[in-house]
């Protein structure tokens, strides 16, 4: 397969101007955001929320007016834009307007700020979509950073609280050791690229180059600055410690869902341009990698015992099963069906996300054993779970199940046997501690241990509280994961028709 030619197809001339509209877009809603908290000092709380999902949704619709445009030249060398990019640029625009509605209530009673929240928000937003189209290294890493910093600025958003952080004060160095090792495996390409910067001339030049130990030296640093970000095992972590440390639950919703989006096109870019005759030697390494996380992401989540700290270790066994489309020899099978799972994955999480933000704010606690005889207080919180937890787990007939089964049969095919064979078992443990959840909320009776009531007061969140909003996503994500699972053909046949 010629990498290549697949991931370096251009935008028609006259639309180069117009091909980075919509992160022009975001960046405009981001400033008129901070001028007018500036000018109002912060009272103007829900217009702010209103502007930045306004530029979020009015970037959306520009994306996909953009989607399905074919190649020619653009203005910029630095700028390669096809439908590949197109595709994970709308999946990162549709994270980011389903995060913010859940950060409206939580905002509001924990009386943090929700102009910092959407700056953020919007600034992560931009930077992962520049990292779909990135064409020389030193975009990549800017844009990486962009991403990355608002990530780890928006964990310790609730800067009142002991618990935020500690989670950035773990978050920050991690995310910066990464950043050095992706710099270190840049340094040598383009040195023996003969001061090259664009990937497809780096590509030119190692092909040319005898210095083979350095460029394995160099895949080596970058799989693992890049491996850290999506959090692949062994580069992990940050991630559960981090999960459970952040306050703000809206917050570990945006990028649980942001990372596991940006990093496969990222990985597929970068390694896909670079270095597509090597393309068994870094496929072993990103096939141990994710085999590695959804081994230790699914085991390790039986165990916990804290709501968000249990899903922080599913989103690892999630990239996992989303790298076994990279990893898929044929682009048109296995680059579908990691998109179409990838898009299954942002509304089933970001759903799961909606129902604990919805409990904690309630409660002011994420214990699982809390969840116990939820049924008979809330039956709208308890819907969600019943409805979402099977799909995470890949019980038929919610979409999760069909975009599983979609994607570990093109695996299959493509001859990734050791991890297909993997996720199909780590899949079947995965439902074990999703059904758990549900057992307990049926059966469970709910008696609150002396810790939890401690947490509840001295918690920065107040129990009464709107929840509509949060309701309301909540029922919308669980329809429409099951509608995904019913509709999954036309979706996969929209990533394939989209691809080529």
């Amino acid at each position: 397969m010629n990498y290549t030619n697949f991931f370096s197809s251009d935008l028609p001339f006259p639309l180069g101007n117009l091909s980075i509209l919509p992160e022009r877009i975001l960046v405009v809603g981001l400033i008129i955001v901070i001028v007018i908290d500036l000018s109002s000092k912060g009272r103007n709380t829900i217009l702010l929320h209103r502007i930045s999902l306004i530029s979020m949704s009015i970037s959306m619709v520009v994306s996909l007016g953009q989607w399905g445009i074919h190649s020619v030249p653009t203005v910029s060398e630095n700028c390669r834009i096809n439908n590949f990019s197109y595709i994970f640029r709308f999946f990162l625009l549709i994270c980011s307007p389903l995060s913010v509605p859940l950060s409206v209530d939580y905002i509001r009673c924990s009386k943090t700020v929700l102009a910092e929240f959407s700056s953020f928000i919007l600034t992560a937003g931009s930077g992962g979509m520049v990292l779909c189209w990135a064409n020389d290294l030193v975009t990549l890493y800017v844009a990486l950073e962009f991403s990355s910093l608002s990530s780890c600025f928006l964990s310790g958003h609730t800067k009142k609280d002991i618990r935020s952080n500690e989670a950035t004060t773990k978050f920050l160095p991690m995310s910066g050791g990464s950043s050095s090792f992706l710099l270190y495996g840049f340094s040598p390409l383009y040195g023996i690229s003969g001061g090259q910067l664009q990937l497809d001339k780096i590509a030119d030049g190692l092909l040319l180059s005898d210095y083979l130990v350095v460029i394995y030296i160099s895949i080596s640093f970058i799989t693992a600055g890049t491996a850290s970000k999506p959090s692949l095992v062994p580069f992990h972590q940050w991630t559960p410690d981090v999960y459970e440390g952040v306050s703000p639950t809206p917050v570990v919703a945006f990028f649980s869902v942001t990372s596991k989006v940006a990093a496969p096109a990222l990985f597929t870019r970068l390694f896909g341009l670079i270095f597509p005759y090597l393309s068994n030697e870094w496929h072993i390494v990103v096939g141990l990698l994710a085999t590695s996380s959804m081994i230790l992401g699914n085991l390790i989540a039986v165990t916990q015992i804290s709501m968000k700290r249990m899903l922080a270790y599913p989103s690892i066994s999630q990239i996992g099963y989303i790298m076994v489309g990279v990893l898929a020899a044929d682009p048109e099978n296995g680059y579908a069906s990691m998109i179409t799972y990838t898009f299954i994955y942002i509304l089933m999480n970001l759903g799961t996300f909606a129902r604990i933000t919805s409990f904690g704010l309630r409660t002011g606690t994420d214990n699982i054993r809390d969840y116990a005889g939820l049924y008979m207080k809330d039956p709208v919180l308890t819907f969600s779970p019943v409805l979402r937890s099977p799909s995470l787990g890949g019980i038929p007939p919610p979409s999760g199940f069909f975009g599983k089964l979609y994607l570990f049969w093109h695996g299959w095919k493509a001859g990734s046997y050791p991890s297909v064979l993997v996720a199909l078992v780590t899949s079947v443990i995965s439902i074990y501690y999703y059904l758990k959840i549900i057992k307990l909320m049926f059966t469970g009776k709910n008696g609150r241990s002396n810790a939890s009531t401690t947490y509840i007061q001295n918690s920065l969140v107040s129990p009464s509280i709107s929840k509509s909003s949060i309701e309301v996503a909540m029922i919308i994500r669980a329809l429409a994961s099951i509608l995904s699972g019913i509709s999954v053909d036309p979706i996969i046949g929209i990533a394939r028709n989209t691809l080529f």
